[in-house]
């Protein structure tokens, strides 16, 4: 993965209110760390930052220039995001040299058709492994192509670049094939789905009745006034 070089400028105002006050201004706020240094507080373009990230993913290397004049390498550890928004709200950024190998969690993509009448269920996304710094490879891939029901697709299943190694266990489950329902199968089932539906709908009507005439206020609501009624 080729790194993505970004400006960026030391952070003085610490906290939630430093933090919000960052982030209006369109920067991300940020931490660099590691190799025994001691953590250095930046701000990032929000814009850059965010291109960076969505094309790259989460394991974009970045090449990062402080006004201040620091220069270094630094890769994504913990990305804090705001799902509503969706923009970043903080990140912390792992300091890495050229030709170090890190551990990191990259993105499997399964490739090919399964056989027919079949399901496809995703038991992990990613997968640890270790790499060059400057090498980590956006995603993995791992083929099912032709896969029957009964066929699980593990770790040691997922084709490794050159120089990147498995950190996971290799008998993690990735991907298992299994059959698809039939016909028969989902209108056996379609009685119970139903009864658990009126079930559901029967304990929210409950809890949304009314109180019976003459019930006592509920904690921590106000009685009327006396002398007043309600409206």
């Amino acid at each position: 993965m080729s790194e993505v070089k970004i400006s960026a400028e030391p952070r003085t105002e610490f906290g939630k209110g430093g933090a919000r006050r960052t982030r209006r201004a369109g920067k991300v706020p940020a931490v660099l760390y590691g190799h025994g240094e001691k953590p250095k507080h930046i701000a990032l373009p929000a814009r850059e930052f965010a291109a960076a990230i969505r094309k790259g993913g989460a394991n974009q290397l970045f090449a990062i220039e402080v006004s201040d004049g620091t220069q270094v390498l630094a890769l994504p550890k913990a990305i804090q995001r705001d799902a509503i928004k969706d923009t970043f709200e903080h990140v912390d950024l792992l300091l890495v040299r050229r030709g170090e190998k890190v551990t990191v969690d990259v993105p499997v993509e399964l490739t090919g058709e399964a056989a027919k009448d079949t399901l496809i269920v995703h038991d992990h996304d990613t997968l640890s492994v270790t790499a060059d710094a400057t090498k980590v490879p956006d995603h993995l891939e791992a083929s099912i192509e032709g896969a029957e029901p009964g066929v699980q697709v593990t770790a040691a299943d997922v084709e490794l670049p050159a120089g990147v190694e498995l950190a996971a266990d290799p008998e993690l489950p990735v991907a298992t094939v299994t059959a698809a329902p039939t016909a028969e199968q989902l209108e056996a089932t379609l009685p119970e789905v139903e009864e658990a539906a009126e079930e559901a709908e029967a304990e929210v009507g409950e809890e949304t009745a009314e109180a019976p005439e003459g019930a006592p206020a509920a904690e921590g609501a106000e009685a009327p006034a006396e002398g007043t009624t309600e409206a």
